[in-house]
């Protein structure tokens, strides 16, 4: 291999930009790092080059272990988006550059500068002052220059990002040449889907710090293991099942898993459709029963010109929901292809009623939730551990506690305490240790982790007299991005969610992430809307009607569930908040509130002070789940 990469780490203020990246890199091959703008790929490619030191792992180019040394005895051509010319010199004396400075005689400079230039399809420029030049030129001159001294890899950071479209596919193609002429192993970063399609060999998708999956474009495109990649690699429709068996049920349909993947993943499973999967008939004639997915309605047609992009919005299907739904979004979005309309060809248009039938598809394993556990004190694992296992069996919860200590030998006791007794209950998980103030680690180590739920114990104020329980609860109420679930300790199962929710909230991530949890564990969800408007003399003798637009958001809430795959019932209360969620909660024994995490001092149209979720949580007598508003965009992508 030219290039291995043993599980590299790189934090920048206790956040993991690069976490834990391990993969090998082919003899002579292509590899492009593809990711979403700061996923952490150029990051990668800095510490391969050396000009960002690793805190852990090792690099090692061609069975050389490079870690440690400095760039320039890396044997390394290097590209950078701003092309990083010398302005004061010609396009030879760019190129030749590295020569110089490795004092390679004069004549075999000037034929090693030729042989490139002509290759980048630049002869004839060498004497041309590089201000003059193109950006389209300049990065040529870069491309040469990095590759005049024969390095054994080459390293492309984001090289034709500043560049018009015409001018990055002739580069994409004339770099595709001259790294199969020379075989030079090159690793390009881009966030240019069309661009890693075109040029890689193989492609490493990059989220969030992690490597998520490598393979060779079609592969990943095609069959791709994980949900992001599935939708970052070009459009896609993803539709959230269950599986029974060997099997998943959409609507009517009943697809087999395929045999090599039937012991993958947990219950849920997403299936995926790509728009040349997808074939639209009348909705009027008969069909092929084993290949419609649904009847609906035609919402786009835009002419692309050699093609024609249709936007299709199927009905709800039972057994299934749409993966990624927005607020009080209804039925499921597939976007398919036609061919350029021609004379005699039967015209689609909006509004127009399809049977949408699939000729392809995928299924994939949804991954579990990421569960960061912490315990406080020996009692908190009493609390925590019902939730934890009803998370870890129902939900297929990844956990791993975390231990906050004083020094190493609290640190060394609590850990011995805690692995003794999940190992007397059975449970299996990873135990980390922090030292420092309780709330800090937790929230740097679920950040840094990337988890997507924090589980404490709930502070029970008539019970305990610890401090540090109360500050956990109170500070993680308020603060934070990832949903926090404050476990009460008294219930093995979750039956009935109740879903408090406000009209003003942006993204409604509550509803989302909340809706989730319920599908997750089986339970069945309340959608909860508390008016607190006090109602007049002359009205309370009427029978009261909620105002227009608080019906339509419980109409949209619990359409938005609906797409989730959750049975939801809504109920209207009138009263003070705080006070009318737990009377609903004891009226209909809720085994879990769920509310969002709103800005202190504020909850929709509505000044409140202090802030409901600290407040809930504190009198509540069962697990509240507080989801906080920056989850909006994790919640509404991974339910």
């Amino acid at each position: 291999m030219s290039i291995e990469l043993h599980d590299l780490v790189k934090r920048f203020g206790g956040h993991a930009v690069v976490d834990h990246v391990s993969t090998e890199i082919r003899d002579g091959e292509l590899f492009v790092l593809l990711g979403p703008s700061g996923s952490g790929k150029s990051t990668i490619l800095r510490i391969i080059a050396g000009l960002v030191p690793a805190d852990d792992g090792r690099v090692v180019l061609h069975g050389r272990d490079v870690t440690l040394l400095p760039p320039q005895d890396r044997n390394i051509g290097l590209v950078f988006q701003d092309y990083a010319l010398f302005p004061h010199m010609t396009v030879a004396e760019n190129v030749e550059f590295g020569l110089a400075i490795r004092k390679v005689p004069r004549e075999e400079r000037e034929a090693k500068r030729d042989e490139l230039l002509a290759m980048v399809d630049l002869a004839g420029y060498a004497r041309r002052d590089v201000r003059r030049l193109s950006g389209g030129q300049r990065q040529r001159v870069a491309v040469a220059r990095a590759l005049a001294f024969e390095p054994s890899v080459l390293l492309l950071d984001e090289p034709f990002g500043a560049l018009d479209v015409k001018v990055r596919g002739q580069l994409r193609r004339a770099l595709k040449e001259v790294q199969r002429s020379l075989g030079v192993t090159t690793i390009l970063v881009t966030h240019d889907q069309e661009e890693a399609f075109e040029l890689a060999d193989r492609i490493g998708v990059v989220e969030g710090g992690r490597l998520l999956e490598v393979g060779e474009p079609g592969e990943l495109y095609h069959r791709p293991s994980h949900q992001f990649v599935a939708q970052f690699l070009g459009d896609a429709a993803l539709i959230g099942t269950r599986r029974v068996g060997d099997r998943v049920k959409i609507g009517r349909l009943e697809l087999p898993i395929p045999a090599a993947r039937v012991g993958d993943g947990g219950s849920e499973w997403a299936l995926l459709f790509r728009p040349e999967d997808v074939h639209l008939a009348d909705a009027a004639g008969t069909g092929d029963e084993e290949q419609t997915l649904g009847m609906g309605r035609v919402e786009e047609v835009l002419d692309l010109g050699p093609v024609r992009r249709v936007g299709v919005r199927i009905d709800s299907l039972d057994h299934a929901w749409h993966i990624g739904a927005g607020f009080g979004e209804e039925g499921i979005p597939i976007r398919t292809f036609l061919p350029a309309l021609r004379n005699g060809d039967p015209q689609i248009r909006e509004g127009q009623e399809v049977r949408v039938e699939m000729r392809g598809y995928h299924l994939l394993p949804r991954l579990s939730l990421r569960v960061l556990v912490w315990v406080g004190d020996d009692t908190g694992l009493d609390v925590v551990y019902p939730m934890a296992r009803t998370l870890a069996t129902v939900m297929g919860g990844d956990l791993m506690f975390l231990i906050t200590a004083r020094d190493e030998s609290d640190g060394q006791r609590k850990h011995a305490s805690l692995a003794a007794a999940l190992s007397a209950r059975g449970m299996a998980a990873a135990i980390e240790i922090r030292y420092g103030p309780a709330v800090e680690e937790i929230l740097r180590i679920a950040v840094s982790r990337r988890m997507d739920l924090i589980l404490v114990p709930r502070y029970q104020p008539d019970l305990e007299p610890a401090r540090e329980r109360r500050v956990v609860n109170e500070e993680l109420a308020r603060r934070g991005a990832i949903p926090v679930l404050f476990a009460s300790g008294d219930r093995y199962r979750v039956e009935r969610v109740l879903l408090c929710t406000g009209a003003g909230e942006e993204g409604k991530a509550d509803v989302a992430f909340g809706g989730r949890f319920a599908r997750s564990v089986g339970a069945h969800a309340t959608l909860l809307f508390v008016d607190e408007r006090p109602i007049p003399e002359w009205e309370k003798e009427r029978i009261h009607v909620e105002p227009a637009w608080v019906l339509e958001h419980l109409r949209r809430g619990k359409e938005a569930l609906r797409a989730r795959g959750v049975s939801a019932n809504v109920e209207v209360r009138r009263g003070d908040v705080l006070d009318e969620i737990l009377a609903e909660a004891a009226d209909r024994n809720h085994d879990v509130i769920v509310v969002g995490g709103h800005v202190p001092g504020t909850r929709g149209r509505k000044r409140i002070t202090p802030d409901l979720a600290s407040r809930l949580v504190r009198r509540a007598d069962r697990s509240v789940l507080v989801v906080h508003d920056g989850a909006a965009s994790l919640a509404a992508v991974r339910a």
